[in-house]
């Protein structure tokens, strides 16, 4: 007998390390060599950043939807930059993102304080942001499945995936 999850067409999640709400930091990860996520704007509700920190070498970028660079990126981490460090920690927890970014404090346990003041330590310059775009197009892909209703039929758009069950538990002949 097939399980729920194997009958479910939701994905395992991992939880975060601690709740967090999603109104500044809506979307955060840790991918393709980088922190990243979006921010939303403290002045405009429809404008949001796209943010981002590269691992070692610390280069930042941070530019709104509209592709337009944020005012207060230049020469050091932006507010939402910092936020997006703040963010990740409570999703991730401070260990996995020091570790992600090499930005380990020397002293003690990390903290999203201590992350961010390791990598202003090292002096990032800002980083290429031709980024932005996969990033805030995957957070869209996101907020599509929010409206979806949850259903333990198969999703149409991952139908590519080979089946390896019935919907009902027997093995497929």
């Amino acid at each position: 007998m097939s399980s729920d999850v194997e009958r479910s067409s939701t994905a395992r999640v991992i939880p975060p390390a601690r709740p967090r709400k999603l109104a500044k930091v809506p979307f955060v990860e840790l991918a393709d060599g980088r922190l990243q996520g979006v921010v939303s704007s403290g002045s405009d509700i429809e404008r949001v950043y796209v943010s981002s920190v590269e691992t070692r070498t610390f280069a930042y970028a941070c530019s709104t939807n509209n592709n337009r660079p944020c005012g207060g990126a230049r020469g050091g981490f932006c507010n939402h930059i910092r936020a997006l460090v703040n963010e990740s920690v409570l999703q991730y927890g401070a260990e996995r993102v020091a570790r992600y970014l090499k930005a380990e404090p020397a002293d003690g346990e990390p903290s999203a304080q201590g992350i961010t003041a390791t990598m202003t330590a090292g002096r990032p310059g800002p980083a290429d942001a031709r980024a932005a775009a996969p990033v805030f197009s995957r957070f869209l892909h996101h907020l599509a499945y929010l409206e979806l209703t949850p259903t333990r039929l198969p999703l149409p758009e991952m139908q590519w995936f080979p089946p390896t069950r019935s919907p009902l538990g027997a093995v497929a002949a």
